[in-house]
């Protein structure tokens, strides 16, 4: 076997902009679909939408979770595409343990009729940053107002470079879980995180 073949597969996450140029950056899941999620949550300051001028993509999402003790079970769709995916706990909110797998539309609409509390929605701005993929998300709905980025990490200590309209950190707070936005929406706490942010 070569050296090569010995190397973790990577894969890249391929878009072409409204230029039609074609831009590519490492994507941060292996082959495998299921592995360790290591990604950092951060506010995100408003003036003058930065994160709109700067996106080469953008994806409406709606999105449920099903009761599961333990671990938490989210049903997406994302444009035309669908995704289960089954998170595991995670002791410090930076890495946990991730399993996604495609589904048929029409079969996460079944499983939506399935979720408790509603639908959280939101558009998902694709941004380039370095080396990594910045994805920031407008929340729609009682979440109407907040937007965040997450940047998704080889590991908990590896470096990254944050676009300029990245805030304060949040990673861990559990406020800014999605699936806690379901029962704790925005709307009710949004005079506590920085005024920039709003």
């Amino acid at each position: 076997m070569s050296a090569a073949a010995d190397m973790p597969c990577r894969l890249h996450y391929f878009i072409e902009t409204t230029s039609g140029r074609l831009y590519a950056a490492p994507y941060n899941h292996t082959y495998d679909m299921s592995g360790t999620e290591t990604e950092r949550k951060f506010l995100v300051r408003k003036a003058g939408r930065e994160w709109r001028r700067l996106a080469v993509a953008q994806h409406d999402i709606r999105q449920g979770y099903m009761a599961c003790k333990g671990a938490t079970v989210r049903v997406r769709l994302k444009d035309d595409r669908a995704f289960l995916t089954i998170k595991g706990p995670s002791a410090s909110g930076l890495s946990r343990y991730e399993f996604e797998k495609e589904i048929s539309a029409d079969e996460a609409h079944h499983l939506l009729q399935l979720c408790r509390g509603g639908l959280i929605e939101k558009t998902r701005y694709i941004v380039p940053a370095g080396r990594h993929i910045c994805e920031v998300d407008e929340f729609h709905g009682a979440n109407d107002g907040l937007v965040m980025a997450e940047i998704e990490l080889g590991s908990e200590d590896e470096a990254y470079t944050a676009p300029p309209f990245v805030a304060a950190e949040v990673t861990g707070d559990r406020r800014f879980y999605n699936s806690h936005l379901l029962t704790n929406p925005y709307s009710l706490w949004r005079d506590t995180i920085p005024e920039e942010c709003r």
